[in-house]
């Protein structure tokens, strides 16, 4: 897949919200502004202008030029750009054309369920299979899955990544999401996308708009008992989370296995319930007890309204995993991939301040305790210590200081520093607006050395919620205009043309790496269902497929294939991050003035936000 297939004119396939800012970047080698037409579904001409030439885009690899036309508001849809002989993809002008990847980017995480069967009536036709691993032949099933051998986790060179850890019991860790094609489950990538399908239900409750995430507005099985169904939908995953706790008595009591995986990876394409692999608990690790223990402090917040007895429970289990990770402090994962065909991914992270920093960040926001705010103010990552929070190559689930930035910004509290965390998110995101002003392509993601990091569609979203989140701040309608600029990147204004989500746009991508998703594998079997963000472009180029790619310029390194897993997977961190910000999008209507009615203005003018760090 090349630039060259697609039109030169690269627009956002979806469309433009009526009153937000309506961009396109030209493909053209062109160095002087050229005369461009905008026709609506009849063909009529609307708009007329020129072009402004930017030159060449190193990320790109490509000349161009920028097209604004924000002056047309009247809603439609067929609309078409026409400019140097090139035509773009039909989009639409209006309100609410981000409702519907709301819904579609949430419910993507009900395909993703482990120990249930999933019903097509839900997902959708054709996407309807057996339950996994719930002890049914040929599945050795999660109902009682043993720890990893001692030696099982030994390198060739005969290294033992777990120090000869294993242990005598065995736990029941049925339930929760598998993590990406694959049928591992990872308590650390589950953590950051329960917070941010909790925080996108938190945020429509502060902003007003949480009527639209209520019972019913989604297709899972939980609808109709009276709790909004993102709720549900994250409880899935906590109460696995709750399961992988290391029981009393065990040596590392109290800590969170890192991850329950196959000994070996199982092939393309293999349905949930037809892994015939063993299954292993592996070592615990501080990294995803924190992770419990942020999550289950927000959960037992958001979750207290509709399940107050179940909200206890996660409090509790909160308190006691800051508790084990703090006796704990250093058990860390290592990196898995050195071993001879794994069959998970490693998730490797040697750095937990910042875990430690949202753990305590949750856990304070929740119950307003001193000795969480006292834990703060001590971390590396606090305001104005010694690392920074904000990342010009955004976060992700091992780098979540931002996140925790955001949460204690936007959740109210009484911490007194409250107005400069909130004044250092503002500064973080006017980082990001100058970052994306030097983008022709208007995507929010400039990576220090220049190259698209795995899962790069991941990055951008963070960093659009970085935006989103200075937005809700101050109500500066430039952070909405950079959100939305961002979103076209990802929905077809980019060097390739291609919208990076399933089923919306003219030239979605459909083929992500999945095991059971493998359309183009198998033809009795589904692509990913609609809503499904895909990893993106990655300058490592790590797998066979995308090798060929490799010393491209950044945006180009990706190929829609189901094999290139390094740069075209699906996960349900990248779909969290695209559901938080279509949530936040959707939220907008038509893009004017009532917008957002929740919103606040800063608490603080901006003279206060000298110093402050990002």
């Amino acid at each position: 897949m090349t630039s060259e297939d697609a039109p030169r004119v690269r627009v956002n396939q979806v469309g433009y919200l009526t009153h937000g800012p309506k961009t396109a970047t030209l493909v053209t080698d062109a160095t002087e502004p050229v005369a461009w037409r905008l026709r609506d579904g009849d063909g009529a001409v609307v708009a007329e202008g020129e072009s402004v030439p930017r030159g060449h885009d190193p990320s790109a690899g490509l000349d161009v030029h920028v097209i604004a036309f924000d002056v047309v508001v009247a809603p439609g849809n067929g609309y078409v750009l026409e400019a140097d002989g090139a035509t773009s993809d039909p989009f639409a002008v209006g309100a609410d054309l981000y409702d519907d990847l709301r819904v579609e980017s949430i419910v993507v995480f009900y395909g993703q369920r482990s120990g249930v069967a999933i019903e097509e009536d839900l997902l959708g036709p054709g996407y309807g299979r057996a339950a996994g691993h719930v002890d049914v032949a040929p599945n050795r099933g999660d109902g009682a899955v043993p720890c990893l051998p001692a030696g099982h986790a030994t390198t060739a060179d005969g290294v033992d990544l777990y120090d000869g850890w294993t242990g005598d019991y065995t736990l029941d860790v049925t339930g929760g999401w598998y993590d990406a094609g694959d049928q591992g489950k990872y308590v650390v990538n589950g953590g950051i996308a329960v917070a941010q399908l909790l925080g996108l239900y938190e945020r429509a409750v502060r902003t007003g708009t949480d009527d639209a995430l209520g019972d019913g507005s989604l297709r899972v099985p939980e609808r109709g008992h009276g709790v909004p169904d993102v709720l549900d939908e994250a409880r899935w995953e906590l109460e696995w989370m709750l399961r992988m706790v290391v029981p009393d008595g065990q040596p590392y009591a109290g800590l969170v296995h890192h991850k329950v995986s196959d000994e070996r990876w199982v092939p393309l394409p293999t349905l949930p319930a037809d892994d015939p692999q063993p299954r292993y608990l592996h070592r615990p690790s501080t990294a995803a007890t924190l992770n419990l223990a942020a999550v289950a402090a927000q959960g037992a917040r958001v979750l207290a309204p509709h399940d107050a007895a179940f909200a206890e429970r996660l409090l509790d289990a909160a308190r006691a995993a800051y508790d084990a990770a703090a006796t704990h402090p250093v058990v860390l994962a290592p990196d898995t991939n050195t071993l001879e065909n794994a069959g998970s991914g490693p998730y490797d992270d040697l750095d937990v301040d910042d875990d430690r920093l949202w753990s305590a960040t949750e856990l304070y926001l929740t119950t307003g305790e001193d000795r969480y705010a006292a834990d703060l103010r001590a971390n590396p990552y606090r305001l104005g210590g010694e690392r920074p929070a904000f990342r010009p190559e955004g976060f992700d689930w091992n780098h979540v200081s931002a996140w925790a930035r955001l949460q204690l910004a936007t959740v109210e509290s009484a911490l007194p520093e409250r107005s400069l965390v909130r004044a250092s998110v503002v500064d973080a995101a006017d980082a990001l607006v100058e970052q994306q002003a030097t983008q022709p392509f208007g995507l929010p993601y400039v990576p220090s050395n220049g190259r698209y990091d795995w899962g790069s569609n991941g990055l951008v979203l963070n960093n659009l919620a970085i935006l989103a989140a200075a937005h809700e701040i101050t109500r500066d309608d430039r952070y909405r205009d950079a959100v939305l600029g961002g979103v076209d990147y990802l929905l077809g204004r980019n060097a390739l043309g291609l919208s990076y989500v399933t089923g919306f746009g003219t030239r979605d991508v459909r083929n992500q790496h999945s095991r059971w998703y493998a359309h183009a594998l198998d033809p009795d079997l589904p692509p990913p269902p609609r809503g499904t963000v895909s990893g993106g472009p990655n300058s490592d180029c790590p797998d066979p497929v995308s090798a060929a790619l490799a010393g491209s310029p950044a945006q180009q390194c990706f190929v829609d294939d189901v094999h290139a897993y390094g740069v075209n997977e699906m996960t349900i961190n990248w779909n969290s991050a695209l559901a938080w910000v279509a949530s936040y999008l959707a939220g907008l209507g038509d893009g004017g003035p009532a917008r957002d009615p929740g919103a606040v203005a800063a608490d603080k003018p901006d003279e206060e936000r000298v110093g402050a760090d990002g």
